[in-house]
C-alpha cells in the first residue's frame, strides 16, 4: 500500500484558505463600495431633507458664530 503525501495535503489546505481568504476580501469590498454609497446618501437626506450638503451650508452661513 502507498504511504500517505501529507506535504500534497498540506498545500491544497493552504491554496484552500487562501482562496477563501481572496474571496472574503472581495466580497468585503465589493460590500464597501455598494453598501457605503447608498447608506451615505440615504444618512444625509435623513438629517438635511431639504437636500444639498449639510456641512457646506452650515459652514458657510454668517449666522453661525465663529469660536475666538
Amino acid at each position: 500500500m502507498a504511504t500517505p503525501n501529507y506535504g500534497f495535503e498540506k498545500r491544497q489546505k493552504e491554496l484552500a484558505k487562501k482562496r477563501k481568504k481572496e474571496d472574503k476580501l472581495k466580497e468585503k469590498a465589493a460590500r464597501k463600495h455598494t453598501g457605503g454609497e447608498g447608506d451615505a446618501a440615504a444618512s444625509d437626506q435623513e438629517s438635511n431633507p431639504a437636500g444639498g450638503d449639510a456641512v457646506a451650508g452650515d459652514a458657510g452661513s454668517p449666522s453661525s458664530p465663529l469660536p475666538t
